[in-house]
This record gives C-alpha cells, structure tokens and sequence, in this order.
C-alpha cells in the first residue's frame, strides 16, 4: 500500500508540479489549501480542487482551511485592500508588498498537524528559492528548521520527512518538469490581482510567463 503524503497546495504552478512529483514518486495524496483573504482567493480554491480531482483524490482527502486570522493582520497587499499591488518587476529587491507575514509557518503547522492525525509520514511543500518573488519563509533553511521542530513538538512515534523537490529550480526547469509529467497546468492559477483573466503583470505572472517562455511552451492559461 503507497505511503501517505500532505500536499500544500495553493492551486499555483510550483505546487502543481510539486503534487505531481510526489505522484510519481508513489505516494498517496492528502491535498491541503489554505484561504487567508488573498485577492484571488475562489479561483485559487478552484484550482486546488481540478488539481485535486485530476488526480482522483478523494474530496475527503481535500482539505480546505481558513487563515482568517492573516487576513485580520493584514501588512500584505495580497489580504489588504488598502495596500496597493505594486507592477510587477523582476529586478526587484527586497521583501515585496505580497508577501504575507510568516504565512508558510502557518501552512506547514497544519500540514503537520493534520499528517500525524492521519499517519502520514511525509509533507511536500512548492517552496522555490532561487527564481521566486524573494519570500523568506520560502528557504530551504526554514523548512529545514521546521522539519526539526516539528519533530520536536509531536508524538514520539511521528516521523515527518518535509520535501521541497523545486527548492532550487527556475521556472522554465518547473514548467518542463510539469510538461513531462503531464501535470494539469492548465488548471493553476497564478495571477495576485485577477480571477477570470490573469493580469499579465504582477510579479507572479511574470515569473510564470518568463518560464514557459524560457521552457519553449505556451502557458495554457488566458491572459489579458
């Protein structure tokens, strides 16, 4: 019987392909998604969910919860109207207005939250360092030290692996990744600012843009 693995799953295409990796590496899925108040909040939870019944995971097994509590701290432009979205740029430095204070810590606390009560023994996070917009609860680092934490803080007889297969890959090698494992692509969604049609220029869809430009692959998703 394949062993049991949590998914975060945000609907994007990182987490796509990462759900897709750890199909292929046998494992049976339990898909998590968080609503914290994004912008895009239903088209992401759309997508989770045609991501989910791509890969015929059982509804039970789609687990969505809600951060209510990040959208009531607000600090990012992603859950506070009130701070605007700035163009996207990709020469940017620093931490940008999306990102969403320590918003992964709390992700990855109910992921292991929710593996020991199932038994699972591994969580698969889309965490990407190297080509990504610059979030610091994104290093390899920090998910290191909450793997060690979590370890620390649950049952004795819990064993929890974390998995970042994307960690240091750039888009274009993530986009042909997913192409070669037939990940539904055409289900994510990327977009910070839009629901029906990805805008085009926020940071998110300019990383995703450049990769499949750079992976020699049209994005099947529409855009402005």
């Amino acid at each position: 019987m394949p062993e049991l693995a949590v998914i975060s799953l945000s609907g994007g295409l990182d987490s796509c392909v990462t759900t897709a990796l750890a199909r292929e590496a046998g494992f049976d899925l339990a898909l998590l998604h968080a609503d914290y108040g994004q912008r895009t909040e239903a088209r992401e939870r759309r997508a989770f969910h045609e991501i989910g019944d791509f890969y015929r995971v059982p509804r039970a097994r789609q687990l969505v919860i809600s951060f209510e509590n990040l959208r009531r701290i607000g600090g990012s432009a992603l859950t506070d109207p009130a701070i605007p979205l700035p163009a996207g740029d990709l020469d940017r430095t620093g931490i940008p207005a999306s990102y969403v204070p320590f918003r992964n810590a709390h992700l990855l606390s109910t992921a292991v939250s929710w593996a020991e009560v199932l038994g699972a023994g591994h969580i698969f996070v889309g965490f990407v360092e190297e080509d990504s917009s610059g979030y610091p609860d994104c290093r390899e680092e920090f998910l290191q030290a909450f793997e060690r934490a979590a370890n620390l803080g649950t049952r004795p007889e819990t064993r929890l692996t974390f998995h970042a297969p994307l960690i240091h890959l750039r888009k274009a090698e993530i986009v042909r990744r997913g192409l070669e494992l037939g990940a539904p692509l055409h289900f994510s969604w990327s977009c910070y600012l839009d629901e029906e049609v990805a805008c085009g220029a926020c940071d998110s869809c300019l990383l995703r843009l450049r990769g499949f430009k750079e992976a020699g692959a049209r994005d099947p998703i529409p855009y402005a």
